[in-house]
């Protein structure tokens, strides 16, 4: 049975507020300060990820080139940034990881995701995106990319790709996609 990573709030030992030490635990989800009561809610960072196919009708697939999940599959994505909409940051993302710019975006779904980071537990939700390229002859591997390319679509397999909830998007996008392969 697979352990539960320790609360993030458990991290949070002093008020962000005012400095205070006595930052207590208020709810399942929120701490307070005991001196000037600011609640502290700890709430999901957003995140994106990609599903660009190619002419020949193959995934555009990266391999992290680091961790979590290093050397795994991937799809092209990452976290949103301060007043970015997910539109953007799905466009800024891609470009940033692979060269390619963006023609279309389209929102599909959105999945929790625990993402581990540098001894942190980040709860995400990761938002699903199916993008068009404008030019694919750009295609390059940047950023925290080890590798990026088409992959034939009767090559995929989720199990392969390394971060829990892009196994689970890559499944339902495979499921809504069936009778177009």
């Amino acid at each position: 049975m697979m352990q539960q990573p320790e609360h993030p709030l458990s991290l949070f030992t002093h008020c962000p507020k005012c400095g205070g030490k006595r930052f207590e635990i208020h709810n399942e989800k929120s701490k307070e300060c005991a001196d000037c009561h600011f609640v502290y809610y700890y709430n999901s960072s957003a995140s994106v990820v990609a599903f660009i196919t190619g002419k020949d009708g193959g995934l555009l697939v990266c391999r992290r080139a680091k961790e979590p999940a290093k050397g795994t599959l991937d799809l092209p994505g990452g976290f949103v940034d301060l007043n970015e909409t997910g539109e953007e940051a799905v466009i800024r993302e891609i470009k940033e990881e692979t060269g390619l710019e963006i023609s279309t975006v389209r929102y599909l779904f959105s999945l929790p995701n625990i993402y581990p980071y540098s001894g942190f537990t980040v709860h995400t939700l990761d938002l699903f995106f199916e993008c068009e390229v404008k030019n694919s002859d750009r295609l390059q591997a940047n950023d925290d990319v080890a590798e990026v390319f088409f992959l034939p679509r009767k090559e995929i397999d989720p199990e392969k790709f390394g971060l829990t909830s892009v196994k689970k998007g890559l499944k339902s996008w495979l499921d809504m996609h069936k009778n177009d392969f």
